[in-house]
């Protein structure tokens, strides 16, 4: 496997919605690579980053195909503990009454929060596993603070913290600072510095050359 494209995008025509956002759209990306994708607001990163995610599938057809470490089919929670996503949008989808910890042991299950029958599937370890990520991102002092009453920086590190519960390899950051200001973004960059020299494999999508 190791010798497999991280990613591997083949001849893919994707639409959102009723938008064809890429036609016959080719792109690799090997494993353990540093890779930023620059572009304009509207030129399709996040369309692309969505088709990675498995949101967005790209048009049926037998001479293209999107594959991720050599498989075309992947089950999301399995995924999840190969690749990370750290993201604005999916920051913006968490109520303000969730509280970090819930954010961060969300990772696990791949949902926007832990409730009702979701978190019977947790157990102590798991919840160990989190407040020691959170610790190492210097937030576990907010395992028990609602998203709503801390910073865009705050609520960025939880993300981040959510991404790394499984130990992902990979970790692909859509505009990671956006919404942050100048201090936080050098903050949450350091620390993403810190995890590319752990041996973490970054993927940046950004329109800050920066």
């Amino acid at each position: 496997m190791t010798d497999l494209p991280l990613i591997d995008i083949r001849n893919a025509t994707i639409y959102r919605g009723d938008t064809r956002v890429f036609n016959n759209f080719s792109l690799t990306i090997k494993q353990h690579e540093q890779v930023a994708i620059l572009g304009p607001n509207g030129c399709g990163k996040t369309t692309l980053l969505k088709t990675m995610n498995r949101e967005i599938y790209p048009v049926a057809d037998d001479q293209s195909w999107l594959r991720i470490l050599g498989r075309d089919r992947w089950n999301v929670w399995e995924l999840r503990a190969t690749i990370g996503i750290v993201s604005h949008e999916l920051q913006m989808r968490y109520t303000r009454t969730n509280t970090g910890l819930h954010v961060v042991l969300s990772g696990y299950l791949s949902s926007i929060g832990v409730h009702g029958l979701l978190a019977n599937r947790l157990g102590s370890e798991n919840k160990q596993r989190a407040l020691e990520v959170m610790h190492d991102l210097s937030i576990a002092d907010l395992a028990e603070k609602p998203l709503g009453q801390m910073s865009t920086g705050q609520q960025r590190r939880c993300l981040l913290a959510r991404a790394l519960v499984h130990d992902p390899d990979t970790l692909i950051l859509d505009e990671p600072t956006a919404g942050l200001d100048l201090s936080s973004s050098f903050d949450l960059m350091r620390r993403i510095s810190r995890l590319i020299k752990a041996g973490k494999s970054m993927l940046l999508v950004t329109h800050q050359l920066n």
